[in-house]
């Protein structure tokens, strides 16, 4: 069996920050317009994934990212429509499965859930979940996720939703089975979960020495060996921005990125990031994918190497990006980067073969 090329992607959490130059908050309905538009450059240029987080925070738009996507459905044609993540955790399995299922049927097969645990806990005072459950909620709700996917008929209980007795769920996807991903942070516990459950496993790595998860990628591969389970696709999600002059591309993410950053580490009790801190996080060894596509390209080749995936997803507007430089950002991904990525990773896959 031949191997799937490599995906390239992008996702966003749709984020209404302060224009960093003008210091003025951009129109929440403008910000979605811009947006819609950013998705469809995606779709004409090659991209293969455009996903949509979901936060319930003021400087987001993003808390029901199964909407966003639909409206993007009708604005492209080939690109796969994922969340990135949905917070499953805070959530109703049952309506998720709904959501993406009728996202399924409007994009004609295009959708897919990425399930995940949040980077953020406003959801649960939100809707009444208790931080206590974290854990225990997150591995409920996802059983009962992969039961309605894979059965139209359901019979289920469970500690914190009602239960269901023989309930059929419908509408049905396109799809079967609706692919469902699981997002990690880098806790070795998810990465079991993931493993063990023969789900594709999204890892995001947005600081440090990315070298340093490369045992995480391994763990999910002896896990699944070990189980029997059939080899599922791994994705690394990072942050970064592309332009056609570095200097730019470095001097439009630090300056867009760095306060969002470090407003979220005063929350979080992290010591602010330096302009040296975050120069030295762009080199190859670095997190963060900041340059000119010919620095993209070796970046992801090089992390290719360690980690052996088959997606990356790029988060190109942490802060607010001038809509102008984001649309240039993503034509230089699908038009220049992409093609050389997937190229050279299909060379290195036919040699392995």
């Amino acid at each position: 069996m031949e191997p799937k090329p490599f995906e390239l992607g992008l996702y966003t959490f749709v984020e209404n920050t302060s224009d960093p130059y003008s210091g003025q908050l951009q129109d929440p309905v403008q910000r979605l317009r811009d947006l819609l538009e950013t998705a469809e450059l995606a779709d004409q240029v090659g991209l293969d994934v455009f996903a949509v987080g979901e936060h319930h925070r003021e400087e987001y738009l993003s808390s029901n990212p199964a909407v966003i996507l639909a409206a993007i459905a009708e604005r492209t044609r080939r690109i796969r429509l994922s969340s990135a993540v949905t917070v499953l955790s805070s959530d109703d399995p049952v309506r998720v499965f709904q959501q993406f299922a009728t996202l399924d049927l409007l994009s004609g097969g295009r959708a897919e859930i990425m399930a995940g645990r949040g980077s953020f806990i406003e959801s649960f005072p939100l809707f009444g979940y208790d931080l206590d459950d974290y854990n225990e909620l997150f591995e409920e709700k996802l059983e009962l996720l992969l039961q309605i996917r894979n059965q139209e008929r359901v019979t289920w209980r469970g500690k914190h939703r009602p239960a269901l007795e023989n309930q059929p769920v419908y509408p049905r996807p396109a799809q079967h089975p609706l692919p469902v991903w699981v997002a990690v942070g880098g806790t070795p516990a998810s990465v079991v979960r993931a493993a063990t459950l023969g789900l594709p496993m999204a890892l995001a790595i947005i600081g440090g020495v990315p070298e340093r998860f490369a045992p995480l990628f391994e763990l999910y591969r002896q896990t699944a060996r070990r189980l029997g389970q059939a080899p599922q696709p791994l994705s690394i999600n990072a942050h970064g921005f592309i332009a056609d002059d570095p200097k730019e591309a470095l001097e439009v993410s630090y300056t867009t990125s760095s306060p969002v950053m470090n407003r979220i580490g005063r929350e979080r009790g992290w010591p602010p990031q330096s302009r040296t801190q975050y120069e030295a996080s762009t080199t190859l060894r670095g997190a963060l994918f900041v340059g000119h596509p010919e620095q993209i390209i070796e970046k992801i080749l090089y992390q290719h190497q360690i980690f052996r995936h088959q997606r990356f997803l790029l988060q190109l507007s942490v802060g607010t990006v001038p809509h102008r430089q984001m649309m240039r950002a993503i034509e230089l991904f699908g038009t220049e980067v992409a093609p050389v990525v997937r190229q050279e990773i299909a060379g290195r896959q036919s040699v392995m073969a």
